[in-house]
């Protein structure tokens, strides 16, 4: 798959740009601030129908604007395919694919993959088991739409029967209607992130040593949920079991929703034990080993964005990871980066077709 061109208008500082994109390499050199990261989140927006960062809608438009424009055009299986999103203007957003509209944003989830390595996945490491399960819920839900369904389904009962609890409400039949749809889909969800992480896992492990340049260290995801008890029960067990808790406490305490993953270097929780680049390269082979994974379940080479990743590295470890995303496995990848060196040691290292830009607030130059 490849984004052979992008049309932007309004997003983030980005006024207007025109950008045709090579097949293998786009590097984006510039200052902190300058907006080369907003490009890598426009280029996600097209996949994801959301900011990498989290932000509402209304604040990707450019200060100032009432609305946002993306036009994608790609290849994809061996057909040109163009993807289009408006938002502001006093209309709903849109989004389409070839000109039809989607009915639900979540049918196009998986279909234009994406992988994104940035600095912020240092919390998936440091922040709370929200990251985490928003982590691997993010790489099944590429490759899989009836999970993402389930979990849609589950958030959704999840909220009405917090809504229960906080209203006091005790009509046990209301409960029962609820919970019994929140475990068929609990079931689902669990056993698909049980298997993913375990796949995973290995996939982990080998780019971890190929970064490190050693396999003397050993890494670990283990997936810890409700649902993997000693005693067998199910969901529907432990509603039953923490009704009380969950009355005085007006949420449920318990589910998929409250899972978590542990990582571990040497069998020790990465949190605590490693350092800073330790810490970094984890996070860094955990998103390669995402894409590795998706490409192979999905059949398709998923966009890969590095938004300033060396930073906090040795320079043995920077190597490592321009040797590893230099083979052919990767597909067509996006970098910024404040520090022309790397960048032109990357295009060393992968002498196909590639493009340079500068970027200067919000002002694309291409060099090359």
């Amino acid at each position: 798959m490849l984004l052979k061109a992008l049309n932007v208008t309004n997003f983030k500082n980005i006024a207007q740009g025109t950008f045709r994109f090579s097949e293998k390499l786009n590097c984006l050199l510039g200052n902190n601030g300058m907006g080369k990261s907003n490009l890598l989140d426009a280029i996600y927006y097209l996949s994801f129908c959301k900011s990498f960062t989290g932000a509402q809608d209304s604040m990707v438009m450019r200060r100032g604007e009432d609305f946002m424009i993306l036009q994608g055009s790609y290849e994809r299986k061996g057909s040109d395919e163009e993807i289009n999103v408006s938002l502001g203007g006093g209309r709903r957003k849109t989004f389409k694919r070839s000109g039809k509209e989607y009915k639900r944003l979540s049918a196009h989830i998986g279909l234009f993959p994406a992988v994104l390595v940035s600095p912020a996945d240092m919390d998936l490491v440091n922040g709370g088991g929200e990251e985490r399960r928003r982590f691997i819920d993010m790489i099944i839900s590429q490759g899989d739409a009836r999970y993402l369904d389930h979990l849609i389904r589950y958030n959704h009962n999840l909220q009405q029967r917090n809504k229960l609890l906080r209203d006091g409400v005790s009509d046990s039949m209301l409960f029962l209607a609820i919970e019994t749809a929140m475990d068929a889909s609990a079931r689902y969800i669990t056993e698909c992130r049980r298997n993913i992480i375990e796949r995973l896992a290995r996939i982990h492990r080998r780019y971890y040593a190929a970064i490190a340049g050693s396999d003397a260290e050993f890494t670990g995801l283990e997936y810890h949920s409700a649902l993997e008890n000693e005693e067998g029960l199910s969901m529907m067990d432990l509603f039953e079991r923490f009704r009380g808790r969950d009355t005085i406490l007006k949420h449920t305490s318990t589910g998929p929703h409250r899972d978590d993953i542990s990582l571990t270097l040497n069998s020790m929780p990465v949190r605590q034990t490693a350092s800073q680049g330790q810490q970094k390269t984890y996070t860094i082979a955990l998103r390669l080993a995402q894409y590795e994974f998706l490409a192979e379940w999905t059949g398709l080479k998923p966009l890969l964005l590095l938004d300033d990743i060396f930073d906090k590295l040795d320079a043995g470890r920077v190597e490592a990871i321009i040797s590893v995303v230099a083979d052919d496995k990767f597909g067509q990848i996006f970098i910024t980066d404040t520090n022309r060196k790397h960048l032109d040691e990357i295009l060393g290292h992968i002498p196909a077709a590639h493009a340079l830009w500068t970027v200067c607030d919000g002002e694309f130059t291409q060099l090359q």
